[in-house]
C-alpha cells in the first residue's frame, strides 16, 4: 500500500525517525482540502513516545478541521535545521514522513494535558502555561495524527 524509498541507502532508521519527531518544533501536516485540493498546513507538533502518536492543536472551526471531518487520512512531514560541512555549499539534512489518519481527541482533561505537553517544547514557564490553557483551553482542540506508515531519509542537497 505504501512505496519504498526509492533510494534505500538514504533510508533513516525508525528510532532517528522518532528522534526528530520528538526533537523537532514543526512541520506541515498535509490533508484533503476542499474539492479534493491537498491542503498543507505549518503547525507545531507533540510527538507521545508511548503511543506512537503525533499530536497537535486547533481551533474549533477552519479549514484543516473540515478537511479531518471529510477524509481521516493525512500525512505529516518536518525535516531538522540541516548542517553544512566545511568546504561544502549544499546543507545535509534529515527528513520524516508519516502517513496515518486523524483521531479528535475528546477528553479534556487529556487535551490540557497534551497542550502542557506541547507548550514545554517553546516555554517552561508553568505559570505562562497555566495561564494560556486557561484562556485558550476551552476553544482548543487535539488531534492525534495516528501512524500507519512512516519513512525518513538523510538528505544531501546538492
Amino acid at each position: 500500500m505504501f512505496r519504498e524509498m526509492r533510494r534505500p541507502k538514504q533510508a533513516m532508521t525508525e528510532e532517528e525517525c522518532i528522534a526528530l519527531l520528538t526533537s523537532a518544533k514543526r512541520g506541515v501536516l498535509s490533508v484533503t482540502g476542499d474539492d479534493g485540493y491537498p491542503y498543507g498546513t505549518f503547525l507545531n507538533h507533540y510527538y507521545d513516545p508511548e503511543s506512537g502518536k503525533l499530536y497537535f492543536h486547533s481551533g474549533k472551526v477552519g479549514h484543516r478541521v473540515d478537511a479531518f471531518r471529510r477524509d481521516a487520512k493525512a500525512s505529516f512531514t518536518c525535516i531538522d535545521d540541516g548542517r553544512q560541512e566545511p568546504g561544502e555549499w549544499f546543507l545535509r539534512f534529515r527528513s520524516v514522513v508519516v502517513f496515518g489518519h486523524i483521531e479528535e481527541v475528546t477528553d479534556r482533561e487529556e487535551v490540557y494535558r497534551l497542550a502542557r505537553l506541547l507548550s514545554y517544547k517553546f516555554i517552561q514557564d508553568d505559570a505562562h502555561i497555566d495561564e494560556e490553557i486557561r484562556k485558550s483551553g476551552p476553544a482548543t482542540l487535539m488531534f492525534a495524527l495516528v501512524p500507519e506508515h512512516m519513512t525518513g531519509k538523510h538528505i544531501k542537497e546538492e
